[in-house]
């Protein structure tokens, strides 16, 4: 027996947020370049109540902050504007505050619109939170998006969908429907990287957050806060993390995504922090390291990040 759970209304296609008639009660959440994009013109949408500065890696405290401002303004709705990270905020905010959410990615990676978990730092440290209410009420995924991404904001989105569907695809809750998912997300975006079909992105980003939010990633995710607790990319940090991971879970992706880090050009990570401390941060990741395929140890994960660390490593 398995349940499949998603937002209660998704809107998908090019211009979809363009032709979306939004509420006039709003918060729009976003970050500091939505004005300078000039996104809220191409979404003739015009909110009394703008926040555009959250962060990459958010903390719980931007959400804090939020709800500090606007928690006794008069407004129906948080629309959140942005990446996974603003998505992150913006869906954490709503369900605090009981309101409806409309989420519009304009990169495609996270899947964040379409999934119930929020990563934030606590503490300085990424956690992930897991919560029915946190899935929108509204997901608007417009492909238009995809044509003005920057070409690191790019990669580092799509690897990010690629290790999603694949640790989602070998997750111990995984089930036939979200395996179906998963795999198809991760051969459309696949396509979209080896023949640049970018336009494909938006899809095979939904698709698998779909896949993976209805199971759930694993141990390369569980490895890659580290690194991004030390500033490197989410997407760049899972580029080797999940490389390494797929090896060790023994994937039938390994040879395919080793393939696509290798196309999209990523420069080898290295962590500062002492394997044995970082190697007790990640055992503590529960949410991830129980859904592995396989049980992980310590001595498997200082193992691991050793490989990763190495520049001789066969996971560049």
């Amino acid at each position: 027996m398995f349940t499949i759970k998603q937002p209660s209304k998704i809107v998908y296609g090019k211009n979809s947020a363009l032709e979306y008639n939004f509420p006039k009660k709003s918060l729009v959440i976003t970050s500091s370049g939505a004005k300078n994009r000039d996104w809220f013109s191409y979404l003739n949408l015009d909110p009394d109540m703008i926040f555009d500065q959250v962060e990459s890696n958010p903390s719980i405290n931007t959400v804090n902050k939020i709800i500090e401002i606007y928690s006794k303004n008069d407004f129906s709705t948080v629309i959140g504007l942005g990446g996974g990270s603003v998505l992150d905020v913006a869906k954490f905010v709503a369900f605090k505050l009981k309101k409806s959410k409309i989420l519009i990615p304009t990169n495609f990676g996270s899947g964040s619109e379409v999934t119930r978990i929020s990563v934030l730092k606590l503490n300085g440290i990424k956690k992930s939170f897991h919560d029915d209410n946190l899935f929108a009420n509204v997901a608007i995924v417009d492909s238009n998006f995809a044509e003005i991404m920057n070409d690191n904001i790019l990669k580092n989105s799509v690897i990010d969908a690629c290790a999603q569907c694949t640790e989602g695809y070998d997750s111990k809750l995984s089930n036939p429907h979200t395996k179906f998912l998963c795999s198809t997300a991760f051969d459309i975006l696949e396509d979209a990287i080896l023949n640049k079909k970018f336009d494909k992105l938006a899809l095979g980003s939904m698709i698998s957050g779909l896949g993976f939010g209805n199971s759930s990633t694993t141990l390369g995710h569980a490895l890659s806060y580290v690194f991004s607790n030390e500033g490197i990319s989410h997407g760049h940090a899972l580029a080797f993390t999940t490389l390494a991971a797929h090896k060790f879970n023994n994937s039938k992706f390994y040879t395919r995504f080793e393939n696509l880090v290798h196309k999209l050009n990523f420069k080898k990570i290295s962590l500062i922090e002492n394997f044995e401390n970082a190697s007790e941060l990640i055992l503590s990741d529960r949410k991830h390291l129980d859904n592995n395929p396989i049980p992980v140890s310590k001595n498997n994960i200082i193992d691991l990040l050793k490989k990763i660390s190495n520049k001789n490593s066969s996971y560049a």
